[in-house]
């Protein structure tokens, strides 16, 4: 039993390479059948992508909020604690009551599963759908971990499954080529249950498509069947939505990005879907202050940090900089996990950068530094193991006409904000 939110959190941190073995969603299923299947109790909203899922997650929160509903919300990673993964109306699950829940699976995994952990994100998914259960939310918004289908969050039903965008990640786990990746992302797609989608690329939509045709679900996807148009990307950027015979016209953004306006519509989509009902003035109310941060969050003057943890991720960090910032010069400091695609990234700096630094995490899958480096063509490159100096010393330099544009991993940009504000840079 643990005593303690400290001991809590510290024991299941260290179950990230988990020693349970079993089928896939095996253990979360044993789990959540001795707590009484609270995931049968509660209407989901499923978000899986390659990007795009935490801020559509987040704008579909704010909608169904505005709406009215009490909405839960299961998002990762967390930037400060881990209570943040798991929220109601954006109110943090308590200590006592992750402790509470904590000590109640820990008893049913000695018991059921001999004591064999399941990992970390599967134990914060059972966590997060009781608390939902509980409480009694209206609806509960989940974001997958990894893929969609044989991730943890996989076990539930939603009203609406959402895919987001498809990149090139996790190769090692999901497929080494679009189409595999996109299989399973589609696995979060349900029998007879609406499935809401970003995707561009032709062979990825394609079998998004069939999967969705073998499960008699109904697809919605942008630029086919919804649209934005008349996108004003001013401060805040507007664009009209339209789909079938509602229009939507100037509704207002606080995220900054063209990509922002496809993860909004894709928010209002799956809004819609779920609750027909919802007001133009409820939707845009609710978008004028949907905020994500970690998201090209500009935390002073000179200093924006955005999650890109991929090569497309870093495309829409580009194009949204020239689109807000087009008259400054970008310096990038860049810090990524091994498991994804550096080179297309780092080549998509270089050719915007006036310099390109890098440096690295202390985590068990970071990359090094000085390989990041390396995978650099840039004539203007730093490198420095301690990130913390690094920033603090390109801070004092900013000039005037310069953005210091701090990228990579979600995990990076986390320790970053945090440091970043407790210094009051």
């Amino acid at each position: 039993m643990f005593h303690s939110i400290e001991q809590c959190t510290d024991f299941i941190f260290k179950l990230k390479a988990s020693e349970y073995k079993g089928e896939p969603l095996e253990a979360v299923r044993i789990i959540l059948e001795e707590l009484g299947n609270p995931h049968e109790q509660v209407r989901f909203i499923h978000f899986a992508g390659s990007n795009g899922k935490g801020s559509t997650l987040n704008a579909t929160r704010e909608i169904l909020m505005e709406h009215g509903l009490s909405v839960g919300a299961f998002i990762s990673p967390h930037l400060e604690r881990v209570n943040e993964r798991i929220t109601i109306n954006k109110v943090q699950i308590s200590d006592e009551q992750f402790l509470h829940n904590a000590n109640m699976i820990s008893n049913i995994i000695q018991t059921k599963l001999h004591g064999k952990f399941p990992s970390f994100f599967e134990i914060m998914t059972v966590l997060a759908l009781l608390h939902f259960a509980k409480e009694g939310v209206n609806v509960a918004l989940m974001e997958t971990g990894i893929g969609g289908r044989i991730d943890s969050t996989n076990v539930i039903v939603p009203e609406v499954s959402v895919i987001t965008t498809i990149s090139l990640e996790h190769t090692e786990l999901l497929g080494d080529t679009i189409e595999k990746i996109a299989y399973e992302k589609a696995g979060i797609i349900k029998k007879d249950k609406p499935v809401v989608v970003g995707v561009k690329q032709h062979d990825a939509l394609q079998v998004i498509k069939q999967k969705a045709i073998e499960c008699d679900a109904k697809i919605f996807c942008l630029n086919e069947d919804f649209h934005n148009t008349n996108i004003q990307p001013l401060s805040p950027q507007k664009f009209d939505f339209q789909w079938q015979h509602l229009t939507i016209q100037e509704i207002p953004l606080a995220m900054s990005g063209l990509h922002q306006v496809e993860n909004a519509s894709l928010a209002i989509m799956a809004s819609l879907l779920l609750d027909p009902t919802i007001s133009r003035d409820t939707i845009r109310l609710a978008l004028q202050h949907a905020r994500w941060e970690g998201r090209f969050e500009q935390i002073s003057e000179g200093i924006i940090i955005d999650g890109a943890h991929n090569s497309e991720g870093t495309a829409a960090l580009i194009k949204t900089l020239k689109q807000v910032y087009p008259n400054k010069s970008y310096k990038f400091i860049y810090a990524a996990l091994m498991d994804k695609d550096h080179e297309k990234s780092i080549a998509l700096m270089d050719q915007v950068a006036t310099a390109m630094m890098f440096t690295e995490i202390q985590l068990p899958r970071a990359a090094k530094a000085d390989v990041l480096a390396s995978q650099s063509r840039h004539p203007n490159i730093h490198v420095n193991e301690n990130w913390k100096q690094m920033i603090l010393d390109e801070v004092k330099k900013i000039k005037e006409d310069e953005l210091l544009v701090i990228t990579g991993s979600l995990y990076f940009i986390a320790e970053v904000r945090t440091f970043l504000l407790k210094e009051d840079v």
